[in-house]
């Protein structure tokens, strides 16, 4: 009798060289116009991948992406940076999921955020206000915008809905930072990026041999030129580049090593299988849309499938399903080209309906 996962007798073939998944990625890669590479894979690494397209317009047009172009990141960086180091505190048991932040927390006592759970700001239930242009509200120092984060009114009662924000991930960065005693990049690289082998992985700003193989974003009237191994968030520059919410750069290769230790954990990793199965349910109790923690379920599927994404404003985006024991990325620098995003939406969809059903 046969165990593997539904359909994994199918993904080999998808993922061959020129298969269904090659010819939908380099059409929709034309559609969408930026540089897009693909991969999927199992519990024992990567089955198959590609890129096709060019990295922009103007003097990028002749650049191709590969599986070593660097990516800026963007809300995947809660997925790839913020989540694994919660989930080293929580499994060292420094970091209580359900205790309100003002009871476990000094700096969160006596602001509105005090009555707020991790839980909730992992699942974006906590009713934090979800404008995150922090350069009007508070300015432009570090110091000046944690403070009005921490003091900021929630938007509603925790608990009561589903709505989500980069600040419940910025906010979530101060406290991570503050019980690991270290700055968000160099506990990343210390407890996740490193154990993994994620050598292309990390926070900017980037230099500049770094940058020669980084896929541009927008256009920053600013400086003149696209920004180009500089986090594309505007919240995040302001936090000089490290943030929980935005502002890790990586490569397909690396990602891939990443969700492949979500299907098999190394046994020496410090966030690992307790903290992927707890985090990899639905976290939200019946609120829609349903959420894990950090991880989104994917469009088109319900709870029960166990398919979880996350996308980044950039035009990145992973997968994956432990139920079907499979992941995939799609990685673009669409924002590049346009804001408007219809059509990198059609093609996530149907990338993800290929490969997960």
């Amino acid at each position: 009798m046969s165990h593997q996962p539904p359909g994994a007798e199918r993904l080999p073939a998808l993922a061959a060289p020129g298969g269904e998944l090659d010819r939908l990625v380099r059409e929709g890669a034309r559609t969408v116009g930026a540089g897009a590479v693909w991969a999927v894979g199992d519990a024992g690494g990567t089955l198959g991948g590609g890129s096709h397209g060019t990295l922009g317009q103007g003097p990028y047009a002749r650049l191709t992406p590969g599986p070593g172009t660097r990516y800026d990141l963007a809300s995947l960086t809660k997925i790839v940076a913020l989540w694994p180091c919660a989930g080293v505190l929580w499994q060292s048991g420094r970091l209580p999921l359900d205790e309100p932040l003002g009871r476990c927390w000094q700096p969160a006592d006596g602001h509105p955020v005090g009555v707020v759970t991790v839980r909730q700001l992992l699942a974006h239930t906590a009713g934090m206000l979800p404008y995150t242009r922090f350069e009007q509200l508070y300015g432009r120092e570090p110091a000046a915008i944690r403070a009005g984060v921490l003091a900021a009114p929630l938007h509603r009662a925790p608990g009561v809905a589903v709505e989500y924000t980069d600040r419940a991930a910025v906010l979530l960065t101060y406290l991570v930072e503050d019980l690991g005693g270290a700055p968000l990049d160099e506990l990343a690289a210390r407890w996740a990026w490193r154990p993994l082998g994620m050598t292309d992985t990390r926070y900017g700003p980037l230099g500049a041999a770094e940058a020669a193989r980084t896929a541009p974003t927008e256009y920053h009237e600013p400086t003149g030129a696209h920004l180009r191994g500089v986090v594309h968030d505007p919240s995040a520059r302001l936090l000089g580049g490290v943030s929980g919410n935005a502002g890790a750069f990586s490569t397909a290769r690396d990602l891939a090593r990443f969700l492949t230790a979500l299907l098999a954990p190394p046994p020496r990793l410090p966030w690992g299988e307790p903290w992927i199965g707890e985090s990899l349910r639905e976290q939200t109790g019946g609120l829609a849309p349903a959420r894990g923690l950090s991880w989104l379920y994917a469009a088109g599927t319900e709870p029960a499938e166990g398919t979880f994404v996350h996308y980044g404003f950039t035009g990145t985006g992973i997968w994956v399903s432990r139920r079907l024991g499979r992941w995939a990325l799609l990685l673009t620098n669409q924002v590049h080209h346009s804001r408007v995003t219809q059509s990198l939406t059609d093609l996530r969809n149907a990338f993800r309906r290929a490969v997960f059903g």
